[in-house]
């Protein structure tokens, strides 16, 4: 766990570019991002791709699911004039490696594509760079993939998860929303041995109030405004 707080940025720089694309990903690490969290689902072919949503419909004008198209398909999905297409994780993963210090943080809804993502992330030989963030079932799949896999367990309720699920995932973070943090959470999950993560902070004043609280990692979508609060911060 790092001794400063850890300032990641929620699907790239979405205040600059389209979310979940290799400019946006770029673009936070440009603005002093430690991690950039990414959404992975997959292709019909089962590769590994950029994109939160099940359809493309969103970001990408298409009524489409993700899961109905191919990888060469997807190449048609793309903003016209803006230069902006749906990148695989293997090439975000290439973005990744040539920034020092950089992590990639992927976020799993469910456990369908874990083993796909972490065959890529392994094939890479990008592990000691990427951390996971998810639900209970995507998170424990990827710990049996993975044992020594940085884990953030994405938590939705102010009681602890029983020690049983902590015992068989052993996450290093437990992720609640900004808005369930408050001084009794936080020690808490210290006490269990854990970093307290948090999402997703785009005000100045909840970024402080967060920062006052001992949280250890922060999600925002305003990349740039986060990383200055911390590094102007007086603690």
């Amino acid at each position: 766990m790092k001794s400063r707080v850890r300032a990641v940025a929620h699907r790239g720089d979405p205040y600059l570019h389209r979310e979940n694309t290799l400019r946006a990903v770029s673009a936070a690490l440009a603005a002093g991002a430690d991690a950039v969290e990414v959404d992975v689902q997959l292709t019909r072919d089962g590769v590994p791709v950029l994109l939160h949503d099940r359809t493309l419909e969103r970001l990408w004008n298409d009524q489409r699911q993700i899961a109905r198209v191919t990888l060469d398909q997807l190449e048609e999905v793309a903003a016209p004039g803006l230069g902006l297409r749906i990148p695989t994780l293997a090439e975000v993963l290439q973005v990744i490696d040539a920034t020092d210090g950089a992590q990639l943080m992927i976020d799993l809804d469910d456990s369908g594509p874990a083993e796909a993502t972490w065959k890529v992330v392994n094939d890479l030989g990008m592990a000691d760079r990427v951390a996971f963030c998810g639900s209970v079932v995507a998170m424990l799949a990827i710990r049996e993939l993975a044992p020594g896999a940085e884990i953030s367990l994405t938590w939705n309720r102010l009681q602890l998860p029983k020690q049983r699920l902590l015992d068989e995932l052993r996450p290093d973070y437990l992720n609640p929303p900004f808005g369930l943090v408050d001084e009794r959470l936080v020690g808490s999950v210290h006490d269990a041995g854990m970093g307290l993560a948090t999402w997703t902070v785009d005000l100045r004043r909840t970024m402080r109030r967060m920062l006052a609280l001992g949280v250890d990692s922060l999600t925002s979508n305003r990349i740039a405004l986060l990383r200055r609060t911390i590094e102007q911060y007086p603690g």
